[in-house]
């Protein structure tokens, strides 16, 4: 291998160092060397800090680009390279690298510490729980009888004297994490329910469908919030019972859509005003200058039919922007 990675990097530095990084952490599994040791060993050879967070099983480890283990409770920057511990996962392990262009070396460090450090936590603390979906649809399932659900709780890992939240996304099985566990939630739209004991997460399930409902794609053309949480809606909630998916939508909601079609840049611009504090916040939101905004407004006026810039304006805004997503299919 070490002659293999000499010739390598005389032809390419970054095979070469591939080569040696495979090579290492193949050591390292060879040794049955700890999870800490597997992220200390990304951090050093990367030359930045490397955390593991795996939520399911409490794992949390942050190690610096010196060797020395230092946690901390700061959430990872959605920036830094990443990998799951699973294809498609969650992103789970993160090399603390601002600003630069990935590289071929780190994500040969990512791929080899994430593929190392999932077998030493199965092999240590169990197989990561929550993910079987029969599992999960009895225990999500209100008319299962309750001893079932505590039974497919603990089939799943989940201590059935904590509580725990039910997930929703679109088109996706559903999933239960710990209450704790907020950082696992994936990205792209997912409706979060309320933390609840184990027996009551059919109601959080219920909730996390609903929460879902109020989510967007966060683009221009469907901007919104893509993460929603049922326990912060509070009585907004209700608005899910009367606008039905797929049905003919309120006629303000039919405002908006004739409005969105005659100017591109509308969607984003309400949005914005509805969800910053004030008017200047919201040109910042909408990134352009606030003389800019104030002509946008009383153009969005003028097509909607309402005004948007007094506080009853801006509430019937929020709800027919609020109902435009309700209302999809």
């Amino acid at each position: 291998m070490k002659e293999l990675a000499g010739r390598l990097t005389a032809l390419d530095p970054d095979a070469g160092a591939a080569v040696q990084v495979i090579a290492y952490f193949d050591r390292l599994a060879e040794s049955r060397a700890g999870v800490e040791a597997l992220v200390r060993g990304a951090a050093v050879l990367a030359g930045v800090p490397a955390r593991l967070v795996d939520a399911d099983r409490r794992v949390r480890i942050r190690v610096e680009a010196d060797g020395a283990r230092r946690d901390t409770d700061l959430p990872p920057d959605p920036a830094w390279p990443s990998t799951g511990l699973t294809p498609d996962g969650a992103p789970a392990l993160w090399l603390e690298r601002t600003g630069a262009v990935p590289s071929v070396v780190d994500a040969v460090i990512l791929e080899r510490a994430a593929g190392a450090a999932r077998l030493v936590l199965d092999r240590t603390r169990g197989r990561a729980p929550l993910d079987d979906p029969a599992l999960v649809e009895t225990l999500l399932d209100a008319t299962a009888p309750e001893p079932a659900r505590l039974h497919a709780a603990r089939r799943l890992g989940l201590d059935p004297a904590a509580p725990a939240r039910a997930l929703a996304t679109p088109g996706g099985r559903p999933r239960v994490l710990p209450a704790d566990a907020r950082d696992a939630v994936p990205a792209g739209r997912a409706g979060v329910g309320p933390a609840v004991p184990v027996p009551d997460l059919p109601r959080s399930w219920a909730a996390a469908r609903t929460a879902l409902r109020f989510t967007a794609d966060g683009t221009a053309q469907d901007p919104g919030p893509r993460v929603v949480h049922a326990d912060e809606l509070g009585g907004v909630a209700l608005l899910a019972d009367l606008v039905v998916p797929g049905a003919e939508p309120p006629p303000d909601v039919h405002a908006v859509e004739a409005a969105a079609a005659d100017a591109p840049w509308l969607l984003a611009t309400l949005y914005a005003v509805t969800a910053t504090a004030s008017l200047r916040a919201a040109a910042a939101e909408a990134n352009v200058h606030h003389s800019t905004l104030q002509d946008r407004l009383v153009h969005a006026e003028h097509l909607l039919g309402w005004p948007v810039r007094t506080p009853q304006g801006r509430l019937r805004l929020h709800l027919a922007l609020t109902m435009r997503r309700l209302a999809r299919p």
